[in-house]
């Protein structure tokens, strides 16, 4: 899969790129991601890629121009099966929708700064809007670190064990269950009885019970119980 990310800032999608999983998957061919310099596709003088608001009000505008320069210049090599603009008012963002995605073989991702883009370029650029939850980020660069994450971890290959991912909050509209490891017992505190019994057909009835349980005590949203 590949992932294109237009930004004004890219430094700061240096980090969450280079580490742990996302560094694997790249390291294994399984995961391109590009980030793209919007300043380096503007026509304006020292590289200035927004400007005041037709009609007044305050914040500036990222200008159609140098976003229509940059996604044209990468068009000419890369077919996308989706054109994101990352954005407070968009889809919200869960796990069904990082399933479908990773499906697909390119992204790319337009991270919106300032008071946001240019209509004209969501109107005649972008596919699909989306966003990572109900509250507003200086840019949308974290929220397009956050999408592929959950995006690329979701490649087969990706993960050491190829079913984890399955088992993860969301899947099946449940949330996870709780999870132990070693020592069996800390300061008196015990791993439950059953998980510790090698019967893995009540261990899964009882992690299914939990998830259950948590999901309707945390996220009683999630389940379809009318």
């Amino acid at each position: 899969m590949r992932i294109d990310i237009i930004s004004v800032v890219p430094d700061l999608l240096v980090s969450p790129f280079a580490h742990s999983i996302m560094k694997r998957a790249k390291d294994r061919g399984l995961l391109e991601v590009n980030v793209i310099n919007l300043r380096e596709h503007t026509t304006y003088a020292r590289a200035q890629v927004d400007h005041y608001q037709f009609g007044g009000g305050a914040g500036m505008v990222m200008m159609i121009e140098p976003l229509v320069n940059a996604i044209e210049s990468l068009q000419k090599h890369t077919v996308y099966d989706e054109v994101i603009f990352l954005t407070p008012d968009g889809e919200t963002f869960n796990q069904q929708t990082a399933n479908s995605l990773s499906l697909k073989k390119n992204l790319l991702l337009i991270c919106g700064h300032y008071k946001g883009i240019d209509q004209r370029f969501r109107d005649h650029f972008v596919t699909r809007e989306l966003s990572i939850g109900d509250y507003v980020l200086s840019g949308g660069e974290l929220a397009a670190a956050v999408l592929t994450d959950a995006i690329g971890r979701l490649i087969p290959g990706v993960l050491n064990d190829g079913t984890s991912a399955l088992t993860d909050s969301f899947q099946d509209n449940l949330l996870a269950p709780p999870v132990y490891t070693r020592p069996e017992t800390f300061r008196g505190w015990k791993v439950p009885d059953v998980l510790m019994s090698g019967n893995h057909k009540l261990i899964d009835e009882w992690r299914q019970e939990q998830a259950l349980c948590r999901t309707r005590e945390r996220r009683p949203d999630l389940l379809d119980e009318d």
